[in-house]
């Protein structure tokens, strides 16, 4: 279970990650108004940090929830 949440938190990192970067070079090359999407994953990624959960997160659970086994 403990390897399983650390894959998870790698998951919505390297899902941040991308779509910080993804908005900067919009930003950058279409529109500043693609800023708001960084800062919306700014959010995102606070929000997982104090309370546990985020969006992002309870997706991920949804669509791995086949693989649980219950006790």
């Amino acid at each position: 279970m403990i390897c399983r949440a650390i894959a998870d938190r790698r998951i919505l990192f390297a899902l941040a990650g991308t779509m910080t970067a993804l908005s900067v070079v919009l930003a950058v090359l279409v529109s500043p108004w693609f800023l708001v999407l960084a800062l919306f994953v700014a959010a995102n990624q606070w929000l997982f940090a104090t309370v546990g959960a985020c969006p992002a997160s309870l997706v991920l659970d949804r669509t791995r929830c086949s693989g649980r086994v219950s006790a």
